[in-house]
C-alpha cells in the first residue's frame, strides 16, 4: 500500500468540472471529448440524460440515428434534436458529424461476428480500460481513501441496483475500519441512521450509485451534506443524477448490453478506494494479520 500525499481540506472545490480529475474521463478519449463538448452549457434535465446516456456510450454515439440516441436516453426524438441545437448545432446530423470528427471510434471488425454475451464481454473490457485510463491521475482516489479513512464511523450508501455494491465495500472495509455501518436498505430510517452517523462523528458518507438511479438516494445525499457530511460518490458517469449532490464523484461506466447492467468496473473502482482507505489506516495490515489468526484459530475457511 502507496503512502498518500497531504492531506486536502474538508469541502475543497470537486465534483464535476472542478478538481483534475474530476470529470473521470481523460481529455483526449472519447468519453473526455464528449464531456468538454457539453461543458459550459446549461443543460435541462432531459439534456443532461441525453449527455448522460452519450458519455456512457461515447465509442457508440458517432454512430446513432437520432431516434436510436432517443431511445438509448429514454427521451423523445425531438428532444435530442433540441439538445443539438442547444450545444450550437444546427440539429442532431450536423452534431452527429461533429462528434465523428472529434471523437472518432472505429468499430472493430472482428466484434461484427461475436454473439451478444461476448459482446457484452468486450464492452466490460472496454469499461475496465477505460477506468485504468482515468486512474493515471490517482489524486482524487487518494483524496477519497483519506477522507474515508478519517470518518468514524463511515456510512456506506447503497439502494436497489448499487446494494450489493455497497454491501461488498462494507465487508471487506469492516475488516480494517473501525466503525463502518451499511445503509443498503431505504425508508423512512435512513435520515434517522445518517444522524446516528453524525452524532457518532461521522465526516464522510460513500455512496454507490448505478442506474436507474432512485430519487431517494438523491434524496439522501441532499439530506447528508445538509447534515455536515462530505459526500464521496461511486457511479457510472460524470453526469449521472446525483452529481450534483456530490462533493467528490469517482466514474465508471457500466455495461447496457444485457437485459440488466453489468457493473464489473464500479466494483473493481470499489476495491481501489479500499486500498486506498487502507493507505491511509495504519493500523490496516494489523488488523488483517489479527483477522487470519481468529479465522485460522476457529477453521473459517477450508483450505
Amino acid at each position: 500500500m502507496s503512502t498518500p500525499s497531504a492531506d486536502d481540506s474538508r469541502g475543497a472545490s470537486t465534483g464535476v468540472g472542478g478538481d483534475a480529475g474530476a470529470s473521470g474521463n481523460p481529455p483526449d478519449s472519447p468519453a473526455g471529448r464528449l464531456q468538454a463538448l457539453f461543458e459550459g452549457h446549461r443543460l435541462t434535465p432531459t439534456q443532461r440524460r441525453i449527455a448522460h446516456s452519450m458519455v456512457r456510450r461515447a465509442a457508440d454515439v458517432p454512430f446513432l440515428s437520432s431516434v436510436e440516441l432517443a431511445e438509448l436516453a429514454g427521451v423523445s426524438q425531438p428532444s435530442v434534436t433540441r439538445f443539438a441545437v442547444a450545444l450550437g448545432f444546427d440539429g442532431y446530423p450536423a452534431l452527429r458529424k461533429h462528434l465523428r470528427e472529434v471523437a472518432p471510434a472505429e468499430q472493430s471488425a472482428a466484434q461484427g461476428s461475436y454473439n451478444e454475451y461476448q459482446q457484452a464481454v468486450e464492452a466490460e473490457i472496454e469499461n475496465l480500460k477505460h477506468l485504468a485510463e482515468v486512474l493515471a491521475d490517482p489524486r482524487p482516489v487518494q483524496r477519497a481513501g483519506r477522507l474515508l479513512a478519517a470518518s468514524r464511523p463511515l456510512p456506506v450508501l447503497g439502494l436497489r441496483a448499487a446494494a450489493s455494491q455497497a454491501y461488498g465495500f462494507a465487508y471487506f472495509a469492516a475488516k480494517v475500519h473501525p466503525d463502518v455501518r451499511l445503509l443498503h436498505e431505504g425508508g423512512t430510517m435512513i435520515h434517522d441512521r445518517i444522524d446516528a452517523a453524525v452524532r457518532a462523528g461521522a465526516t464522510t458518507l460513500l455512496c454507490f450509485a448505478l442506474p436507474r438511479h432512485p430519487r431517494e438516494v438523491v434524496d439522501t445525499l441532499t439530506y447528508a451534506r445538509q447534515a455536515g457530511l462530505t459526500v464521496v460518490t461511486v457511479a457510472d458517469s460524470a453526469f449521472a443524477p446525483v452529481a450534483k449532490v456530490s462533493d467528490l464523484l469517482l466514474p465508471a461506466a457500466v455495461g447496457t448490453g444485457l437485459a440488466f447492467d453489468t457493473v464489473c468496473a464500479p466494483m473493481l473502482l470499489g476495491r481501489v478506494l479500499l486500498e486506498a482507505m487502507c493507505d491511509d489506516l495504519p493500523d490496516a495490515q494489523a488488523r488483517l494479520e489479527e483477522f487470519d489468526a481468529r479465522a485460522a484459530a476457529r477453521g473459517l475457511f477450508v483450505e
